[in-house]
């Protein structure tokens, strides 16, 4: 592993700190730190300190078990830590300042080293220079008509909150000036903190695990490198886009912390309705009323298709409600279209002329068989 056990390791419960069981996946884990980050995130709590203390307990929970080098060393340093280790052989509880109350067995200092990887003792041979942190991911919604779902478009959105500082341009330090290595940590982030036989690696309480100072803090973002401001982005939606589609905009979520990339804004697209068209996958479907002689002899229909109107040909004896496929006519795909899926429905007029009425009765006195007969009743 890369750095060495922290304290916190020990006395913190990281998966009950975001709300999972320890064999939730890395999705959970990320979906549950989303949550209760954007909840307890001090721009949407000012001046709440609980909220604060909070928001940081949830981010240095995910920056372990979110992260795939760390939490398999986190998982062992608990059920270690639960086992209990030798202070010296057969004492009860561990060195001053670590949970006991179990019995310690005897373990040899060696044993200490392969389980661990080296991570007791002095200082990791491959820590980081200091903590980094991606940003937080950020969410929005875009509206768009069926029309340019279709054929695709670009629409602007809208995202309020945090954002690098356009004055220290996410520095921290006042125009002009930089920050400087933090003295305690020399730049690492982290101090060790001697337990007995161990050395424990900590946050360091002057930098706050940044690895840096700042004198002379920036007089628009106080040093914090962010500021809480409206941001504009143009989104490029694809043609064929689905209702509930989610677009990834890398890069375009909150600013990371410690020099962290920053997260991704996911676009959600809601497409209105079409007062024609349905939408059933990659296909497209619509109605098509026919009259009855039409229905009963046959006859080629127009029917509408986004790109205008097309011929379908109806067969002599067609039932209301049967379908037919009209190949290319969907929505754009990749490598090409769906279908357009074509319900025919026989119309029944509301009133006749004396004509039509008369042409009917002779079609009725005409036919010898009733429709219902297979019903059994005439």
């Amino acid at each position: 592993m890369a750095e060495e056990v922290r304290r916190e390791w020990f006395e913190k419960d990281y998966y009950e700190v975001l709300g999972v069981p320890k064999n939730a996946s890395a999705a959970e884990i990320k979906k549950a730190y989303r949550k209760l980050a954007q909840r307890f995130h001090p721009d949407a709590n000012r001046g709440n300190k609980d909220a604060e203390e909070r928001f940081k307990e949830i981010s240095a929970a995910y920056d372990v078990i979110g992260d795939q080098e760390k939490r398999p060393a986190y998982d062992r340093v608990r059920d270690a830590g639960a086992a209990g280790f030798a202070g010296c052989g057969g004492q009860e509880g561990g060195p001053e300042g670590w949970p006991g109350g179990a019995r310690w067995q005897s373990v040899d200092a060696g044993d200490l080293g392969d389980l661990f990887g080296g991570l007791f003792g002095a200082r990791s041979r491959d820590r980081r220079a200091a903590q980094t942190r991606k940003g937080a991911d950020l969410e929005t919604t875009a509206t768009i008509s069926f029309d340019d779902a279709m054929r695709g478009s670009t629409v602007p959105v809208k995202i309020t909150g945090p954002a690098v500082c356009r004055t220290c341009h996410g520095s921290g330090a006042k125009p002009g000036t930089s920050p400087t290595t933090c003295s305690r940590c020399n730049g690492t982030g982290q101090v060790s903190v001697n337990q007995g036989f161990f050395s424990m690696a900590q946050t360091c309480p002057q930098c706050r695990g940044t690895g840096r100072t700042i004198t002379d803090p920036c007089p628009t973002c106080h040093g914090a490198g962010t500021e809480r401001r409206t941001r504009k982005f143009s989104v490029k939606i694809p043609a064929g886009v689905r209702d509930d589609a989610t677009i990834r905009l890398p890069g375009r979520g909150e600013p990371g912390q410690g020099g962290g990339p920053a997260g991704d804004l996911f676009v959600r697209v809601k497409v209105g309705g079409h007062p024609l068209f349905g939408r059933k996958g990659d296909d497209l479907t619509v109605e098509v009323p026919v009259s009855f002689p039409e229905a009963a002899l046959g006859a080629n229909v127009q029917v509408p298709t986004m790109n205008g109107p097309v011929t379908l040909k109806v067969p002599g004896g067609t039932p209301s409600g049967k379908t037919f496929r009209v190949k290319g006519k969907g929505a754009p795909r990749r490598g090409g279209h769906g279908d357009l899926l074509v319900t025919v429905r026989v119309d029944v007029p509301e009133s006749l002329s004396k004509e039509e009425k008369a042409l009917l009765k002779q079609l009725k006195d005409a036919q010898k068989a009733s429709p219902r007969a297979r019903l059994g009743v005439s």
